[in-house]
C-alpha cells in the first residue's frame, strides 16, 4: 500500500497519523516516569482514571479470526523481545453528551452520544509497519445487532449512519459493526472524550494552527479569520468538530481540518519538553488518562506502557495512511457508501499481515 488513499489525503494523513504513534509513546514513557517518582500515587491515580469496557466478552466468539502468530526470526534475541502478531486497534473520538463538562464545549443535549472520529490502527506483526485508515462518520452501513448492557440487544439497521452504531450501543456496538462492514477482528478498543481532549490541549499551553479559509461555523461555536491562532482546549475542540464552516461541510472536509489540528498539536507536545517539565508531564498524562475509555486488554497504565514500547522501532516512514475509498450515497447525496471492490480489498489486505 501507498501513502496515498483513494480519495487523495494521503499525504496530509501521514503526518498526523505517523506522528500520533509517536505521541503515544512519548506520553506512555512519561507516565512511567512519573508513576515512579511519586513513589506510585500518582501511577496509582492515573491508573485509576482509565475506564474500560469487556468487549470480548460481550461479543463472544462470534466474531472475525484473530491475528495469526508468526514465527520469531531464528538467531535473533532480546531482552524485550517485541510481539509476533499483528494487531487491530479501534480509536474513536466521541462526541459526548453526558456531563456538564462535555455539555459546555458543545456536546449538546444531555443524553447520548456518537463517535465522531473513528479510525482503525493496524500494526503489523513485529511492529515494523502500521496502516492507519479513517473511517467516515457518514457512512452508510448494515448495523449488526448488538447486545445491550442491560440486556437483549439492538435490531439490525440496513443502510443506518456509521456512527449511529454507538449512539444506540456503545462501544460493544461500534466494535462489532467494524468487524461486520471489514471482517477484520479489532484486538482494542481505544475511545477519547470531548472534555479530556480539551484538557489536554490546556495543559500543553495551547496550540498554534494556521487555517487557509475563515471559519465561522454556529454548530462548534468557531469564528475564526484565515491565518495563525494560538487555541486554548476550548477553540482547539471547536475546530476539530467544525464541519458546516468550511469547504462543502461534509466530513472529509473535517477530517482535513483535523490534520491540521493534530499535527500542530503533535508539535506543541514535541517542543514542550514534557520529560524534563515533571509538572507539566503529569498535568498531561492525567488529562490523557482522565479522557480514555479502552478495553479490559488496555485498561492499565502497564498494559499501556507495553503497547507504547513495542512501538519504540516503528518510523513515521514505515506509517501508511488512508480514508476508506467511498462514494457518495445512491439514496442520499449528503451521505457515502463503501465504494467496492477498493474498501474490500483495503481490509482484506489488513487482514494478510
Amino acid at each position: 500500500m501507498t501513502g496515498d488513499d483513494a480519495n487523495g489525503h494521503g499525504d496530509g494523513q501521514r503526518g498526523r497519523r505517523s506522528r500520533a504513534l509517536k505521541a503515544v509513546g512519548l506520553v506512555l514513557a512519561g507516565t512511567l516516569v512519573v508513576g515512579a517518582g511519586a513513589a506510585g500515587w500518582a501511577y496509582r491515580h492515573l491508573n485509576d482514571n482509565i475506564k474500560s469496557v469487556d468487549i470480548d466478552n460481550a461479543l463472544g466468539d462470534n466474531r472475525p479470526a484473530g491475528a495469526v502468530t508468526t514465527p520469531s526470526p531464528s538467531g535473533t534475541a532480546s531482552a524485550t523481545p517485541l510481539p509476533t502478531e499483528a494487531v487491530n486497534i479501534l480509536v474513536l473520538g466521541s462526541d459526548s453528551r453526558s456531563g456538564t463538562e462535555n455539555q459546555e464545549l458543545g456536546g449538546g443535549d444531555s443524553t447520548g452520544a456518537r463517535s465522531d472520529t473513528a479510525m482503525v490502527v493496524h500494526i503489523d506483526a513485529g511492529r515494523t509497519g502500521a496502516t492507519v485508515v479513517s473511517i467516515p462518520r457518514d457512512t452508510l452501513v448494515t448495523r449488526p445487532s448488538c447486545p445491550l448492557p442491560s440486556g437483549g440487544s439492538t435490531a439490525v439497521a440496513h443502510g443506518a449512519m456509521f456512527n449511529t452504531a454507538y449512539a444506540v450501543g456503545g462501544p460493544v456496538c461500534a466494535v462489532k459493526t467494524v468487524e461486520s462492514m471489514t471482517n477484520v477482528r479489532m484486538d482494542h478498543f481505544v475511545e477519547v472524550d470531548f472534555s479530556g481532549f480539551a484538557e489536554l490541549v490546556d495543559a500543553l499551553g495551547g496550540v498554534t494552527v494556521t487555517t487557509a479559509q475563515d471559519i465561522d461555523d454556529e454548530d462548534s461555536r468557531l469564528h475564526l479569520a484565515a491565518g495563525t491562532h494560538h487555541l486554548d482546549g476550548t477553540r482547539a475542540l471547536a475546530l476539530a468538530r467544525t464541519r458546516h464552516g468550511v469547504g462543502d461541510g461534509s466530513d472529509l472536509g473535517r477530517i482535513g481540518l483535523q490534520q491540521t489540528l493534530v499535527k500542530a498539536l503533535l508539535e506543541q507536545i514535541s517542543s514542550t519538553g514534557l520529560l524534563t517539565t515533571p509538572t507539566r508531564l503529569y498535568q498531561v498524562a492525567d488529562a490523557v488518562t482522565g479522557s480514555l475509555t479502552t478495553d479490559t486488554g488496555l485498561n492499565s497504565l502497564a498494559e499501556l506502557m507495553e503497547l507504547g514500547q513495542s512501538l519504540r522501532g516503528l518510523s513515521a516512514e514505515n506509517v501508511t495512511t488512508v480514508t476508506m475509498p467511498v462514494v457518495t450515497a445512491p439514496s442520499d447525496p449528503n451521505r457515502v457508501v463503501a465504494r467496492e471492490p477498493a474498501a474490500g480489498d483495503l481490509w482484506t489486505s489488513l487482514n494478510q499481515g
